[in-house]
């Protein structure tokens, strides 16, 4: 009876012993961290169909980051995406170390990202115009979401009080948008800063022509109806002045911005809210 006892005993811990295994993950078989072909294999597995397919939110996707980090320390788009999650919910002082690393392993492609996160998200101006004077050598008319160069070191300026030197910048800025011949399209956003720098100059027929262009692309531009009041308020014209900022106050309570991507976690230079257009108007009303 004892050893019945016994024998039931041990069958009893096998099984809850085998209840408590995990099947492990299958690991992915040792590879060259050298060879372009084993690193896209890695990110296929641990960013591809691991961390893209759950929410940036959530604690598994750095993990699955690390993973990769793990098997392959030399992958800069992995602390690049490890970083993400954290720029956008304003962790700076974790995300900048990851982006210096996919820097320097990789500044070619991340050089000119970083010059874009310290310029709207950090607020590092004079680190940003140094990345994107940097990359400007390594990739010449080179663009990062969907601006030259020029066009960050232009809003950078302009928040340093450099407005000769943003004027500079968006004009560069809008001669590589033309092109040789001078007809290519210039982006609304271009066209905006440009009037800002040429206002702060007290440019201001100079800054009205940039802005109507502006609006005649993008007639609900928020920013674009705000600084052209401004123009005319500063030349004694309140009417003109009133019909511009009623206009950007019906644009921003219909839901219109800038039209850029990254402005759900961060504001651009120069960007408005109702309530600087409110007090644009009460000046007005004086």
């Amino acid at each position: 009876m004892a050893k019945s006892w016994l024998l039931f005993l041990s069958l009893l811990a096998l099984a809850r012993l085998g209840q408590c295994q995990r099947p492990a993950m299958p690991a992915v078989p040792a590879g060259d961290c050298g060879s372009k072909a084993y690193q896209d294999t890695l990110v296929a597995r641990y960013l591809d169909r691991g961390a893209h397919r759950i929410s940036y939110l959530s604690p598994q996707w750095g993990q699955y980051c690390d993973s990769l980090i793990a098997a392959c320390p030399n992958i800069a788009y992995a602390y690049q995406q490890k970083a993400m999650p954290l720029i956008k919910c304003g962790d700076y002082a974790q995300a900048f170390p990851l982006i210096d690393k996919a820097v320097t392993l990789d500044a070619s492609r991340y050089l000119a990202y970083r010059g874009f996160l310290k310029c709207i998200f950090s607020k590092d101006y004079t680190g940003a115009i140094t990345d994107f004077q940097r990359v400007a050598k390594l990739k010449p008319n080179g663009r990062e979401m969907d601006h030259t160069y020029a066009f960050f070191e232009g809003a950078c300026e302009l928040e340093l009080g450099h407005y000769k030197l943003a004027e500079k910048a968006f004009a560069a800025d809008m001669a590589v948008q033309r092109g040789p011949d001078d007809q290519g399209p210039v982006h609304f956003n271009s066209l905006w800063y440009a009037g800002v720098a040429a206002a702060r100059l007290k440019q201001y027929a100079q800054a009205q022509a940039y802005l109507q262009q502006c609006l005649k692309a993008y007639p609900q531009h928020p920013e674009a109806n705000y600084y052209l009041a401004l123009t005319y308020q500063a030349q004694g014209q309140p009417a003109l002045a009133r019909q511009h900022l009623e206009a950007a106050q019906r644009a921003l309570i219909g839901g219109y911005r800038l039209n850029e991507d990254n402005i759900f976690y961060a504001y651009y230079p120069e960007q408005i809210t109702e309530y600087e257009v409110t007090q644009a108007m009460k000046e007005v009303g004086r």
